[in-house]
């Protein structure tokens, strides 16, 4: 098997075609065309920077615009910088939406959305042709898709540059207001609003009417790969809790201050990190994940003793009772630290919930096409945020997963086997054929899992 480590860092290379799967004029097309959008925005370790809102995510959208039209698609762009490619077959019905998003973290891999993009052109791309072959035979060909198609790239996904990530969908459903999302800014001062003014895709409206949405996304995982799985048929995201935290102290000479008298809030955060990895450790099996990260340290002096440091932490797992019992472990700790490193600790919920499920129809309908393609499939759960977790709690959602050699992700060395790419691609065109088609026109949607939607 080809491994992250020994692959070329500069190649997208493939393993051995299964013998089931044949490659097709198609396949060479998408790949063709996935290998011009990795070369935008391409870093010296051979991943990409496409921070939402830079120079390089106008230019990956001028590639996902081109290419539109290019397939004879009309492009349009809402108040919050989501794209979309629009297919109108019946005028006046809403769509059926399927995409993923083109903004990267700032030293990623070439797969983390954009593969769901690329995948999502040519799905619709082969839709709209078999749609102009049925309408000139003479009519007797089945009827058009009862539903139009839009192919979409949502804004900030990533959410590095401006806060919260998932934003573009967000807007989108509703969870955030627009004015709010657009009055965001980064760290150095340039608010969304301006960002998206400078690369000339602040839109306006609220884009076309949703009736479905299905998206393909790599697994940033290696249980599919470990079980030799192609299709990931996601039926839930994990539970989660995320926190943004403020560690104060009191800031003071590195060299004159006696120890004892120090309240050091970068000692403080530093033992934050550990006891975030302690709790992980606390539960056997893996079945707990814990992170710190995005550390601000004011004055961030070579002399000073901080006086605060600014973070985020999160705590995500499929059991709620270990949520529970590590958020209770989490606020033990905090006490502790503060009386040990002599801070004071601030912390805020700023996300959570529970175990977010996709509607069952629609991993049903996953399964049935994975089955009528003959590809390997089971059911999965998504431990990382997409835009899908908005969209499934307003319209039917399907949710793929292709997968990830060595599950590595939001790393340069993130990579997906071109023939499982490919295949993602079929089973996306088949899925997105029977949504336009009304196929989970009876699937209700779930009560939001999220307390604060807009999260990863």
């Amino acid at each position: 098997m080809t491994t992250a480590a020994t692959r070329p860092a500069n190649a997208l290379t493939q393993k051995p075609a299964d013998i089931s799967r044949v490659a097709s004029d198609d396949d060479a097309s998408f790949l063709r065309d996935f290998r011009s959008l990795s070369t935008i925005g391409e870093t010296p370790g051979h991943g990409v920077d496409r921070q939402a809102g830079t120079a390089a995510d106008a230019q990956a959208r001028t590639w996902f615009t081109s290419l539109a039209s290019q397939y004879g698609f009309r492009t349009e762009t809402d108040q919050v910088g989501n794209l979309f490619a629009l297919i109108e077959w019946n005028p006046g019905a809403p769509y059926v939406l399927v995409g993923s998003h083109l903004d990267s973290q700032p030293t990623a891999g070439k797969y983390d959305g954009a593969y769901g993009v690329a995948a999502a052109l040519h799905a619709a791309r082969r839709l709209a042709d078999r749609a102009a072959s049925k309408s000139s035979d003479g009519g007797n060909g089945p009827a058009v898709p009862k539903y139009n198609l839009a192919v979409v790239d949502w804004f900030n996904e990533e959410g590095c540059r401006f806060a919260p990530s998932m934003m573009g969908s967000s807007v989108y459903t509703g969870k955030l207001p627009a004015d709010v999302a657009l009055s965001v800014t980064d760290t150095a001062g340039t608010s969304v609003r301006e960002a998206l003014t400078e690369i000339g895709h602040l839109g306006s409206g609220d884009g076309p009417a949703a009736a479905a949405y299905a998206e393909i996304h790599i697994e940033q995982g290696r249980s599919m790969e470990d079980s030799g799985t192609t299709i990931g048929l996601v039926h839930a995201c994990w539970a989660a809790a995320k926190y943004t935290v403020t560690v104060h102290g009191e800031q003071a000479h590195t060299g004159s201050t006696v120890i004892a008298d120090r309240k050091d809030a970068l000692l403080g955060a530093s033992r934050l990190v550990v006891l975030l990895r302690e709790i992980a450790d606390h539960f056997s099996g893996a079945v707990l994940h814990t992170s710190v990260g995005q550390l601000t340290v004011y004055p961030n002096s070579p002399v000073v003793v901080p006086s605060r440091v600014d973070l985020v932490m999160d705590l995500r797992t499929a059991d709620e009772g270990v949520l529970a019992a590590a958020k209770a472990l989490l606020r033990s700790g905090i006490a502790a630290i503060e009386t040990e490193a002599n801070v004071s600790i601030e912390v805020e919920e700023s996300h959570a919930w529970g175990i977010n499920p996709y509607q069952p129809a629609g991993v049903a309908l996953a399964a049935e096409c994975a089955a009528e393609l003959g590809l390997s499939n089971r059911r999965v759960f998504t431990l990382a945020g997409h835009d899908s977790i908005n969209m499934k709690d307003v319209v039917p959602t399907v949710m793929l997963f292709v997968p990830s050699v060595d599950g590595i992700s939001h790393n340069e060395r993130e990579y997906t086997n071109d023939d499982d790419a490919c295949a993602g691609v079929d089973m996306l065109t088949r899925v997105v054929e029977r949504l336009c088609n009304g196929d989970l026109d009876d699937a209700a949607s779930p009560e939001p899992g999220s307390r604060l939607e807009g999260n990863k």
